[in-house]
């Protein structure tokens, strides 16, 4: 983002929305060292409120938080036999835009990530394992300024 600032993330979701017809698509991004490295959803495609302009989420926490602590996609094919709902607090988007099928990868500049890429269902079993990496391999490398990839460590 900070490198391309006139690119449209907003009509890119839009188009990911529509093409691999999502209920929901959401970007969530880094935010700067003087805000502690937290992270907020940005843009989103197919959204019911506005409640995900105020979910914070660091490190570690959240769908957001862990793809971008570890580095590696998440699905979570059935959010109902997946999360117990007395831990629901801990995914605050899957909440507020009331998800029952979801996956996210993390979107790469530089060899780090950066932001996080949260596509979704509001019905549940409808994103499985196969068709989110079929989505990945669709997305291909690129996504705006990023690079979608998974980096292994030696």
């Amino acid at each position: 983002m900070k490198n391309q600032p006139n690119y449209h993330y907003q009509e890119e979701i839009d188009k990911l929305r529509e093409r691999f017809q999502f209920d929901f698509v959401s970007m969530a991004m880094v935010q700067p060292a003087e805000d502690r490295f937290v992270l907020t959803w940005q843009y989103a495609s197919g959204n019911i409120n506005e409640r995900y302009k105020r979910i914070v989420l660091h490190s570690g926490k959240g769908i957001a938080g862990m793809v971008f602590k570890t580095g590696k996609p998440m699905l979570i094919q059935n959010v109902n036999a997946d999360i117990k709902s007395r831990d629901l607090f801990n995914y605050p988007i899957i909440v507020a835009e009331q998800l029952k099928s979801l996956g996210a990868i993390p979107l790469w500049e530089n060899s780090r990530v950066q932001g996080v890429l949260l596509v979704g269902y509001r019905t549940e079993k409808r994103l499985d394992q196969a068709a989110f990496e079929q989505f990945q391999e669709k997305l291909g490398m690129n996504f705006g300024a990023f690079h979608a990839r998974e980096v292994t460590q030696s």
